[in-house]
């Protein structure tokens, strides 16, 4: 029987259960369904709040499927106990459902508990968040930050914050929350668009100090590795998305959204429509992999109608996490052990041509880059200016005869 391992973890200010198992479309599919649980990326797990009732619907869902492995949440939970908690006694999972009430910690920041004195805001954040036509995921981030800090003021007036405050808040934030630069960088831009978009107020965050982010090269696959990862999939639907992923540079919403008529044959062309920032762009079109689309679409049943990577049950576009899992299948059934998600594909697209003599500038249209700074980390990795590079001591072992 599959082991399914519970564990707490903190996700977007609240305190939840994240769910670990291997790759199973099955257990996915349960755990949506019947559970309402969500997929993370930062913590590359499917998770449900920390409570009663969303335990006991995981519970539900995984019954007599899998062995279920919560040594890391009774710990917790006792860990809480023993701060200052008031949890009851943690009854055996098996038998009675386990209780669990939201508590503050020392190491966390509590779940979210917004003032009556500050009810307006979150309304009126979204309301203008909405009217400039931002994209979801943005306007759920900003929310979700907005929420947190409200959360840590408690009843005083978020109105009336002066930017030291905010500043004092923000070195509270990395010191004593420990936030990574990133997370920072998000709690930054939220705040700053509440006070000066909504409320108006003089522009004063640029005197603010932001976190100097961590420079982190692309992670990519060689050709070698991209050859046996394309080798190890089957099924050609799933072959052919790959295949359009890398062969273009997508961004995986690119792909799943991409739809019959943005295939162009006559000029080459793939047209990618409102990608990133809303932007829209052309890309080349491999003729090898218009000849594999054309087949696919001859081949797969049901036909697709609209999108060209439709899915099964619903027939409108391939879920996300689902290339995500193709993707993770085929690298693991590859052998390859390199910490890499479908965005490596595109990464290894840019470093690829790079390494072929491509010019940056026009990988940086390919890939629809706003800034060619964002592209220019792909000359970190690339191995094209690095391959008549003599290290030195090569030289010193040739010239004076060292020994080994």
């Amino acid at each position: 029987m599959d082991k399914v391992q519970l564990k707490p973890i903190f996700h977007k200010g609240r305190e939840c259960i994240g769910i670990y198992y291997e790759v199973s479309f099955t257990l996915n599919g349960l755990l949506r369904s019947k559970a309402g649980a969500r997929w993370s990326q930062t913590h590359k797990c499917w998770y449900v709040p920390l409570s009663r009732d969303d335990y006991n619907k995981v519970c539900l869902a995984l019954k007599g499927r899998v062995e279920l492995e919560e040594q890391e949440l009774h710990r917790y939970l006792d860990k809480k106990k023993a701060v200052n908690a008031v949890i009851p006694e943690v009854p055996d999972p098996v038998n009675e459902p386990i209780v669990i009430q939201p508590v503050k910690t020392v190491s966390v920041e509590p779940v979210v508990q917004v003032h009556p004195i500050n009810q307006a805001v979150l309304p009126a954040l979204k309301q203008e968040l909405v009217l400039r036509a931002y994209s979801s995921s943005t306007i759920k981030t900003y929310i979700n930050e907005v929420r947190v800090f409200l959360g840590a003021i408690g009843d005083h007036p978020a109105a009336t914050y002066t930017p030291q405050l905010l500043r004092d808040y923000l070195q509270y934030c990395f010191e004593q929350l420990k936030l990574s630069e990133n997370t920072l960088h998000s709690r930054i831009n939220a705040l700053k668009f509440y006070y000066e978009q909504v409320l108006k107020r003089e522009k004063f965050f640029w005197d603010i100090p932001r976190p100097k982010k961590p420079m982190q090269l692309p992670k990519l696959l060689n050709e070698d590795e991209l050859a046996r990862l394309f080798n190890s999939i089957q099924n050609k639907k799933h072959k052919a998305i790959l295949f359009t992923a890398y062969s273009a540079g997508l961004r995986v919403s690119e792909v799943v959204n991409l739809k019959l008529a943005d295939i162009d044959g006559q000029r080459m062309q793939i047209h990618v429509r409102h990608a990133k920032g809303k932007k829209d762009r052309y890309v080349n079109l491999s003729p090898v992999v218009l000849d594999i689309l054309r087949q696919y679409v001859k081949m797969v049943r049901p036909a697709p109608k609209e999108y060209l990577f439709e899915s099964e049950q619903t027939g409108k576009a391939y879920p996300t996490r689902t290339v995500q899992q193709i993707f993770t299948n085929a690298k693991k059934k590859a052998g390859i052990l390199k910490e890499v998600g479908i965005h490596s594909l595109r990464h290894s697209f840019a470093t690829h041509l790079l390494d072929k003599g491509t010019d940056i500038r026009y990988i940086k249209d390919l890939l629809g880059h706003f800034d060619i700074k964002t592209t220019e980390r792909y000359l970190h990795v690339s191995k094209k200016q690095l391959v008549n590079v003599i290290s030195p001591f090569d030289d010193l072992w040739k010239g004076h005869n060292l020994e080994w």
